[in-house]
């Protein structure tokens, strides 16, 4: 065997060792309370990026399980039905962890419950809300999403809430609040007094001050990267990243093709275009683009989820048989941010998430089975041990800790 063949096997094996030891966390898992139910959920190996054997596989320890609500009217009729959804998201994580496989996998509200669930051998569930929408006009919603397991929250989504202003405001620059509502900045406070960390991924820049000024304790960016490498207005620009230093804050590196490299991946998408129509209707389905989805009924996109992973898997198998096929998005690509955060702002406010069963997934992390190469690919750009620990699970649970603490000085 050549010394170089050596290297490289030597070079994997180390990088195994390590992704053994850490614990492994991401922050963005999106749910579809069809995978929740006694004959079809996570201890199968289903269609999802997400599930307990793909979790298994790629050594994936911690997912953050996401209680996502799409925007809608701001009216009695909208924040019912969103509460609504919400609750059926929280039931079925709770029917996971509770009656479907409580001896593979647990739900943890603190770090202490990660470090000992995860050293139990077994998997561990957390709680994120994606949009701060389900709150409605109704402040004691906060504590009851938190008594739930609730550990994270964004006040917004795509399109402002009664809370805050979006980061989609930049397209047409229409602003609802000029940032945080007078609900919304109740609900930060609410937040600090609960211990649930605030998460800016998508709200607009502006509540994104707005709520560094408020908050007592750290934020987050649950699932966004570099605006600087990638201009796109889900991610976090030079500026913010400061703010997220001085805050104390970690920001979630997302490894979604869209926010790692828009033209490689517009490239690869307009290339790819017409084998994934033609996918969809041996499906007996149709393909529909991202623009084409903002219009769609929460009702159809969930119909279109179900399929959607299948027809990209089976439309990027055909597109391998073609020669000079334009590339994914890939593993390298998504590290750069993480390379260009640590380097800006340092190590210790720096995460991961894939944003997997929510559209996120690049090529080398297309689902939880290939965790371990994110890893892989941090040791061989020279991230220690301890500093890999920390990019995986370590600043984030720090944060935590840190929400927990000053909510327990202000309960006191």
């Amino acid at each position: 065997m050549n010394s170089n063949k050596a290297d490289a096997i030597a070079l994997v094996e180390h990088a195994r060792a390590i992704h053994e030891r850490v614990i492994t966390l991401d922050t963005h898992c999106d749910i579809n309370v069809k995978n929740f139910t006694d004959s079809i959920n996570y201890t199968q190996n289903l269609e999802s990026q997400v599930n307990l054997p793909k979790m298994i596989v790629g050594g994936l320890d911690v997912a953050w399980f996401i209680v996502y609500t799409g925007q809608d009217t701001l009216s009695d009729e909208g924040y019912k039905n969103a509460y609504d959804n919400a609750m059926s998201k929280f039931d079925a994580i709770h029917k996971l962890v509770e009656d479907i496989a409580p001896n593979q996998i647990e739900l943890a509200v603190t770090s202490d419950d990660v470090r000992r669930i995860s050293a139990e051998g077994k998997k561990v569930a957390m709680i994120g809300i994606e949009n701060g929408y389900p709150v409605g006009t109704d402040l004691s919603n906060v504590e009851k999403f938190y008594n739930l397991g609730a550990r994270y929250m964004s006040l917004s989504h795509n399109g402002h809430s009664q809370l805050c202003d979006s980061n989609t405001g930049e397209e047409d620059d229409v602003w609802l609040h000029d940032g945080l509502s007078y609900l919304g900045k109740e609900v930060i406070k609410e937040m600090n007094r609960l211990g649930m960390m605030i998460d800016v991924s998508h709200p607009s820049k502006e509540s994104m001050r707005q709520m560094i000024e408020l908050s007592k304790a750290p934020i987050i960016a649950s699932h966004s990267s570099a605006r600087a490498l990638c201009d796109h207005s889900r991610n976090l620009d030079d500026e913010q990243l400061e703010w997220m230093k001085k805050n104390g804050g970690v920001i979630q590196t997302v490894a979604f093709q869209t926010y790692t490299n828009t033209e490689k991946n517009d490239v690869r998408n307009k290339a790819i275009k017409d084998i994934r129509k033609e996918v969809a209707a041996s499906l007996g389905a149709k393909w529909y683009d991202w623009s084409e989805m903002k219009t769609m009924s929460e009702e159809d996109k969930e119909a279109f989820y179900d399929v959607r992973g299948k027809i990209i898997r089976l439309a990027d198998e055909k597109a391998v048989q073609i020669e000079d096929f334009p590339s994914k998005v890939n593993v390298s690509d998504f590290v750069d941010h993480i390379d260009y955060m640590v380097k800006k702002i340092g190590l210790k406010h720096v995460g991961i998430s894939s944003d997997f069963d929510g559209g996120g997934g690049v090529d080398g992390w297309s689902d939880a089975s290939e965790t371990f190469n994110v890893t892989l690919e941090l040791v061989k750009r020279g991230y220690s041990e301890k500093e890999i620990e920390q990019l995986w699970s370590g600043n984030l649970l720090r944060v935590l800790d840190e929400v927990q603490a000053v909510a327990k000085k202000i309960q006191s």
